[in-house]
């Protein structure tokens, strides 16, 4: 249980200062422009401490969840005294203020870039495409015409070990199988199956390539429908990682990975609606889809349950998710994100730029009052939502396999 609330603990923190980096990030970006920066706090509620450098109060409020960076005139409607006037936010080019805006998302994806670069060098990144890649060598393989005798973990004297024999080691990606390409590990299967005795197997092994032979030993099993069959086996389970691999080599690996995880990111943000359904259910009893949304809750559960079982790479994956998600998120054209600001902002340059085109004064700031009906629909549904998954991962969380 105490390794359990350390990783509870420990993806909270992960999450806080996700969140600290994401509103630094657009300090740094307006300091960096000149704009004015009143105020960068982590946290909300009551103030527990604060202090002044130069013009900017820093500070760290009772509840560490979210923050904020106080820029003056982050819009033309804002207040701002005579002598922040002149550095308001709304007086910079379009290109500034949307470098500023978009910050925070950048600082979440350069974290998730940070993380996945860590996970490939020390301890390898998910195996997405389904490599033939080994993780167990088992000490024999063994048949039966039933299921509990096929799968009956004691091992005889007489009972074959090819893969041990053979010297395949964990980590080790079968290329080929008798002259056969394996891709994939479908692909090994097959060749496994189908091969026996002496067979040649072509493997890359910390990235060298090597030949071993394996004496492919043919087994009975029983069939799903009925029945048994006979088939090549050799005692080798599939790994969920490829190899680690070295600094220079994961910068590459880091930024492929990276780019498929956006892209599932998106996908899986398109089907945010359809999957809310299913969290109800899983209020009133349904069985909980692991596929469904979870909220900081729910994530910090299962980050803790990673910890108590030793699967840091699910650990660290799920801090690297969350960060793409919120980044991506934070960028939908929808007040009060900063998606929605940036929106606004171009909106008034390329209208300004029409007006400009027909002879017209460039037209007056967005009045932000007139989307406060809009942005309330919008914080209500998110605040809906937030209240769904927080209860789901209450009452029924998504766990982890035992």
């Amino acid at each position: 249980m105490l390794v359990y609330i350390l990783g509870v603990v420990l993806f909270a923190l992960g999450i806080c200062v996700s969140v600290a980096l994401h509103e630094a990030g657009h300090m740094l970006t307006a300091k960096g422009f000149g704009m004015k920066v009143r105020r960068y706090f982590v946290g909300f509620g009551p103030t527990v401490f604060s202090f002044r450098r130069g013009e900017t109060e820093y500070g760290l409020k009772a509840i560490p969840l979210g923050g904020f960076c106080d820029i003056a005139g982050m819009t033309a409607l804002d207040e701002v005294t005579p002598d922040e006037a002149p550095r308001a936010m709304y007086r910079f080019k379009t290109w500034k203020r949307t470098v500023v805006l978009a910050a925070g998302s950048f600082t979440h994806f350069v974290v998730g870039l940070i993380v996945v670069y860590l996970m490939a060098i020390t301890m390898g990144l998910p195996n997405l495409a389904g490599k033939p890649i080994v993780d167990q060598v088992s000490p024999c393989v063994r048949g039966g015409a039933t299921v509990e005798e096929y799968n009956n973990p004691e091992c005889t004297p007489n009972d074959p070990a090819p893969a041990k024999d053979a010297g395949l080691r964990p980590g080790d990606q079968v290329v080929s199988v008798g002259g056969t390409p394996t891709p994939e590990w479908t692909d090994l299967l097959a060749a496994v199956q189908s091969a026996e005795g002496p067979t040649r197997f072509e493997i890359l092994r910390d990235g060298q390539a090597q030949t071993l032979s394996v004496d492919v030993p043919r087994i009975t099993r029983p069939m799903t429908d009925g029945g048994t069959e006979v088939v090549g086996a050799i005692g080798v389970t599939p790994s969920g990682l490829t190899p680690a691999v070295g600094a220079l080599t994961g910068v590459g690996e880091s930024l492929s990975f990276t780019g498929t995880m956006l892209v599932e990111t998106w996908n899986r943000l398109l089907e945010f609606p359809e999957r809310i359904p299913a969290v109800v259910e899983a209020i009133f009893g349904g069985e909980r889809d692991p596929n469904t949304p979870v909220s900081v809750v729910g994530a910090s559960r299962i980050g803790g349950e990673a910890v108590e079982q030793g699967l840091w790479e699910v650990f660290l994956l799920l801090l690297a998710s969350l960060n793409f998600f919120v980044g991506i998120f934070n960028l939908l054209p929808l007040l009060p994100l900063d998606g929605g600001h940036i929106a606004i902002t171009w909106y008034e340059r390329v209208r300004d730029w029409l007006r400009k085109i027909r002879g017209k004064v460039p037209g007056g700031p967005v009045d932000y009052t007139k989307l406060n009906a809009v942005t309330m629909v919008i914080v209500l549904i998110g605040g809906a939502v937030v209240l769904l998954t927080v209860t789901a991962d209450i009452v029924n969380p998504i766990r982890l396999p035992q």
